[in-house]
């Protein structure tokens, strides 16, 4: 199953799961440079960050931040 981490709370990381509904998980099953925007996958007992996935999305966000700036300043 495939995670997105929306932030930290305390010792738990609030994740938004496929049916866009929030589950936390504690930061010690997480790896330790897990950041929020991160997307994880999760199999069973194992979590990783898929990196690929993550900077998929950190570029479409940075391309729509600076669309919307662009809009903006016309």
């Amino acid at each position: 199953m495939q995670m997105i981490i929306d932030r930290f709370e305390g010792n738990m990381a609030v994740c938004e799961k496929p049916d866009r509904t929030m589950t936390n998980i504690p930061l010690s099953q997480l790896p330790a440079e897990a950041k929020e925007g991160d997307v994880l996958i999760v199999e069973g007992d194992c979590i990783r960050i898929d990196q690929i996935e993550t900077e998929k999305r950190r570029k479409a966000a940075a391309e729509t931040m600076k669309s919307v700036f662009k809009k903006k300043r016309s």
